[in-house]
């Protein structure tokens, strides 16, 4: 399983936010992989998305994420205003960054 982080910016202009979970989970296809999403708003109306996803690899996931997120946001009226800024992988700093 992988989680990868999806970044969405939205317009802003509402304290409102759609139900991000349900809606991202309503778009998902079984080629997903898709078993989670964790919602972590920002600030100005930017939110951040953890997909856990079930896939073969790291690139395999990342593009599923990034193929599930647009999908989202192009096809469902509730992200009407909202973008893609990023799908990927956070590096996790180990002890072997400092050497």
């Amino acid at each position: 399983m992988y989680l990868i982080h999806v970044r969405l910016q939205g317009s802003g202009g509402t304290d409102e936010r759609p139900d991000l979970a349900t809606i991202i989970t309503s778009c998902a296809e079984k080629g997903d992989g898709l078993e989670h999403v964790a919602v972590h708003p920002g600030p100005s109306g930017a939110v951040t998305l953890g997909f856990f996803l079930l896939a073969a690899s790291l690139a395999t996931a990342e593009d599923s994420a990034a193929r599930l997120a647009e999908r989202a946001v192009a096809h469902h009226p509730d992200l009407h205003g909202f973008h893609v800024l990023t799908a990927e992988a956070v590096l996790v700093p180990g002890p072997w960054w400092d050497t």
